[in-house]
């Protein structure tokens, strides 16, 4: 476990272990639980789809492709939960492949989508 207090800085780094330098890491969804077997029912996401959903998120500059770098604000869900656990998805793309889910971006859902989780 790691302690910290609530609205203290969260920094988190992923980095990616491959010979291959043409390689980049995409943050596509960061979700929270207080339920470290459930990351469905009681959930917060800070990053889902590529898309920011909590204001204190950030990413910060790497010169590696291949190392992604961010920072949130810890939270509590609503004072009656201890611990907060984590649960990002990463994609793995080729570097210059435009195509690739890495250069997307944010995808908004779509007009279809009426799943209201946050």
């Amino acid at each position: 476990p790691y302690y910290i207090d609530l609205n203290q800085n969260v920094f988190l780094q992923a980095y990616l272990h491959s010979s291959d330098k043409d390689l980049m890491l995409f943050v596509d969804t960061c979700v929270a639980s207080p339920d470290p077997y459930d990351f469905n029912t009681l959930v917060y996401y800070i990053i889902k789809n590529g898309c920011v959903r909590d204001s204190s998120f950030s990413t910060f500059y790497s010169p590696y492709k291949y190392l992604a770098r961010f920072k949130f604000n810890a939270f509590e869900f609503m004072n009656r939960h201890t611990s907060v656990y984590m649960k990002c998805e990463l994609d793995v793309c080729r570097l210059r492949d435009y195509s690739s889910r890495c250069y997307q971006g944010c995808i908004s859902r779509s007009k279809r989508d009426l799943s209201s989780d946050r």
